[in-house]
């Protein structure tokens, strides 16, 4: 048995013992940050992740401090919660404040639209967080095993019936944020909130319940005819339907996931499934009772079996819709066909509907810093307090400069050159559609490097597209340092994923749109040889692709054993 109705509170893995008895996510932080350590025990390390920070050390330094019998070189990754990634000036510039006094002078777009300071201490960690919350967001439930951050599409709002689409990804990410008390006690009030009562006022989680979700849960709202928020990959993902620029309802999709673990074959990467159609007043209601079907069956037994993707596949989507339904009280209504012609990235200059303009950015992987010759962050900063736009960050790791004059665009445009940076986004070839997760040397679950490595695999790639004469081809390239897939590694033309240090495996054969899974074509390859392995790739499509077939179409339709036969016939 696998499920909290059969269990019971708190049984089950020894997270799910943790949360039970953390006093609804408190444990022993408070006590903790009053110490002079340098980092938290495991269980309070743990718990630190429902508040949105995961404690880290830079592994750069491991072996030298550990030669010379010093403690590892804790510091913490702060994670902003950010529905839609849509930002104020004011709360842009709080970040890049923040990012100076208390992390280490950079701010990273996360592949979920957030935004993450790396390099934090723990003597700092209280006033990080309490400054992010003091710009009116939070960090509250940014990770953890509860609803994270819900993605939308950040361009500015073209109609009312998108105006719409946006305001629900915002109330589903505040209707699905954990009640306790112990976030505000912990890091912005530092009092316990009590009275006769109720030993904790406040901590009744009518959603979660005192052992919160079995794993991370993650839902995306999407737009008709642009995926920029990968809908197939979310654990719930809306997609909706517009007529005549009103918003008729949403299709719901429920069970993505891209998580996988080498060597254990009972875990994959699952596109979600469509559920039903609901009209717009009730998603938010649907939405709960999918989220309560995971708490109540998800597996609390097996963390690597936990996510709903699992749950829908083992129980079969007509169970799973029973289940909703029984909670609802009502049947739902048949999905309608999703469909969806591609994915845009929003780069480059672009009119909004109310004759203001916007400013698509690329940021390689999301990294906002000052590293010559593109000193970005500072660029980011000048633009944003003079002309008081608006910072919307998107799914593939850039930022969208909102809000903006006519008159304002080539000051803009000066702005950037100035600092290095060119807005044109057709002079990215490859860059352009390529995303990494940050990997070594913070990430805990990192078996090799991602962001590091990413430039010098791109311009391998480039340069192979460029000496067959077909440079301006669009290639998605992404790029993980383990296989939890974070930057989405198994959707997409080209999914690099790390297996040991400096080993990948290569996955091949997705499509523009992300609808459809890559697969598995060669393992274990050394970082050096990526290059050598795709280029017979590269030159099929060149020579027998169809006419404006994109790579990964081309791959799937050959097929892995056409493609290795080739690829060894050239070699032979």
């Amino acid at each position: 048995m696998s499920n909290l109705i059969e269990l019971g509170p708190g049984a089950g893995s020894k997270v799910e013992a943790l949360k039970a008895s953390s006093a609804h996510l408190r444990g022993t932080i408070a006590q903790a940050l009053g110490d002079e350590t340098l980092s938290f025990g495991d269980d309070d390390a743990q718990l630190l992740k429902f508040h949105g920070t995961y404690q880290q050390e830079d592994r750069d330094q491991r072996q030298a401090r550990k030669a010379e019998g010093n403690e590892k070189a804790h510091q913490f990754m702060v994670r902003t919660r950010i529905p839609g990634g849509v930002l104020s000036a004011a709360q842009y510039l709080a970040h890049d404040a923040i990012a100076e006094r208390y992390a280490n002078g950079t701010l990273r777009v996360t592949t979920r639209q957030g935004l993450q300071l790396h390099g934090v201490l723990k003597g700092d960690l209280r006033a990080a967080i309490h400054d992010v919350n003091a710009s009116l967001l939070s960090t509250l439930a940014a990770c953890g095993d509860v609803n994270r951050n819900v993605m939308a599409c950040p361009a500015p709002l073209a109609d009312r019936a998108t105006a719409q689409v946006q305001a629900i990804a915002h109330r589903i990410a505040m209707h699905l944020a954990p009640r306790s008390q112990a976030y505000h006690e912990i890091w912005i009030d530092g009092e316990r909130i009590e009275t006769e009562s109720s030993p904790a006022a406040g901590d009744h989680e009518p959603i979660y319940g005192t052992t919160y979700l079995p794993r991370k849960f993650k839902i995306g709202v999407a737009l008709p005819n642009d995926n920029c928020v990968d809908a197939f990959t979310q654990d719930v993902a809306l997609v909706a339907d517009l007529k005549d620029e009103r918003l008729a309802g949403f299709t719901v999709l429920v069970g993505g996931g891209m998580g996988m673990t080498h060597g254990k074959t009972e875990t994959h990467p699952r596109l979600a499934t469509p559920l039903c159609f609901t009209l717009p007043d009730d998603a938010l209601g649907v939405v709960e009772a999918i989220v309560t079907v995971q708490r109540d069956y998800g597996n609390r037994v097996n963390r690597k079996q936990a996510r709903m993707k699992y749950l829908v596949e083992q129980r079969g989507i007509g169970w799973f819709r029973a289940e909703v339904e029984r909670r609802l009280g009502r049947p739902l209504s048949p999905p309608r066909l999703v469909h969806f012609a591609g994915v845009d990235d929003h780069l480059g200059w672009h009119e909004s509907h109310d004759g203001r303009w916007f400013l698509g950015l690329y940021v390689e992987s999301g990294r906002i810093v000052d590293r010559e010759p593109a000193r970005l962050r500072s660029a980011l900063r000048g633009i944003v307090a003079r002309f008081g736009t608006g910072v919307h960050l998107t799914g593939q790791q850039n930022v969208l400069l909102t809000g903006l004059a006519i008159h304002d665009r080539a000051a803009v445009d000066r702005e950037l050159a100035a600092h290095g940076i060119s807005a044109d986004p057709s002079a990215l070839d490859v860059r352009r559609d390529a995303m990494a997760c940050p990997a070594l040397p913070t990430c805990g679950l990192a078996l090799t490097d991602a962001e590091r490595v990413l430039p010098s695999i791109v311009e391998r790639f480039a340069a192979e597209l460029a000496a067959l004469g077909i440079g301006e081809r669009r290639l998605s390239v992404r790029v993980t340092g383990c296989p939890n897939g974070c930057a989405r590694p198994y959707m997409g033309d080209i999914g690099i994923v790390g297996r040991s240090k400096d080993l990948y495996d290569v996955f091949i054969g997705g499509d523009q749109a992300n609808t459809r899974l890559n697969w598995l074509y060669r393992a274990a390859i050394r970082r050096e040889a990526l290059g050598a392995v795709v280029a017979p790739l590269l030159r099929g499509w060149r020579d027998d692709g169809e006419p404006n077939e994109n790579f990964g179409d081309y791959c799937n339709r050959l097929g892995k054993d056409a493609l290795l036969r080739r690829a060894q016939g050239e070699a032979g």
